[in-house]
């Protein structure tokens, strides 16, 4: 843009009807509308900024499981969600896989990044555990679960954002997006669970009994706790609930949703590690 090149010495000179602190605020209010308008450069904004930004990097491939890998050889797994898996071995795809796949290599492939990172920064196959955002903000796990296309999979390492993510996760669902519309991904039942076994699973019930042994919280399903489905908590992960408000001693009658593996012992059982993996239910 060109101004005119028209000289002014004094305030009179401006055709404006605002002056001193008026005019103040008009400058201040272009700055912000100018800053508005930049693009989130550093993604600070990315899920709610709860998480500080780390490491930029540059999208050079995605694998079939989702994972991220970078110009720099680096891999970089999505925290927190997981996503339908690819055929592996004589296991066929899970439904919508290669849609998920393919919607998070349109977003990703050969673009620019921000790592946003909780304590943990590396899981054991020394893959970097992270919250990637796009220059415009745009979170990653967010757009997936937003589309129905990963459910929420937070471990003991990586339970940040559970809460923004579980609401994605909850919305989607009840629009039956993308896997919420496949029979495959349903949330269980704690009676079908005895075919989930070695599966990742969503459980919702009522509890029926909830009991504290030997430091342990059980959770059970069912009035034979050696056959019904229960959730189980150490005695060391049991102070990570008490910390987060969660007296589990006091859930009996109450409807709960939890999500883990499922082994058997003794019945179906799905070991929880951290308050973010149960959520308890309006009654």
């Amino acid at each position: 843009m060109s101004w005119p090149l028209r000289p002014f010495t004094r305030p009179s000179d401006f055709h404006c009807p605002v002056t001193g602190n008026h005019l103040v605020i008009v400058v201040l209010l272009g700055l912000t509308l100018l800053t508005a308008s930049l693009p989130r450069a550093q993604g600070a904004e990315c899920a709610g900024g709860k998480l500080d930004p780390g490491p930029t990097v540059t999208v050079d491939a995605v694998a079939e499981d989702g994972t991220l890998r970078t110009s720099d050889r680096r891999e970089v797994l999505l925290a927190g969600i997981s996503m339908p898996r690819a055929a592996v071995g004589h296991d066929p795809a899970q439904p919508l896989a290669e849609t998920a796949r393919r919607a998070l290599t349109d977003l990703a492939l050969g673009r620019s990044m921000v790592l946003h990172q909780g304590p943990k920064r590396r899981d054991r196959y020394d893959r970097l555990l992270a919250h990637p955002c796009l220059p415009d903000g745009t979170w990653l796990q967010g757009h997936l679960l937003e589309r129905g296309l990963a459910l929420v999979a937070t471990t003991r390492d990586t339970p940040q954002l559970a809460t923004e993510m579980l609401a994605l996760e909850r919305t989607a669902r009840e629009r039956k997006a993308g896997i919420w519309g496949e029979r495959f991904f349903r949330v269980r039942n704690p009676y079908e669970t005895r075919r989930d076994i070695d599966t990742y699973q969503i459980v919702e019930g009522p509890v029926v009994t909830a009991v504290i042994i030997k430091g342990r919280a059980y959770l059970n399903f069912g009035q034979d706790w050696r056959t019904d489905f229960t959730f189980s908590i150490s005695p060391s992960d049991r102070k990570a609930f008490e910390r987060s408000g969660i007296d589990l001693a006091a859930l009996a009658s109450r409807r709960v949703r939890g999500r883990g593996w499922v082994t058997l012992r003794n019945g179906p059982l799905i070991e929880l590690t951290h308050p973010e993996q149960l959520e308890i239910l309006a009654e």
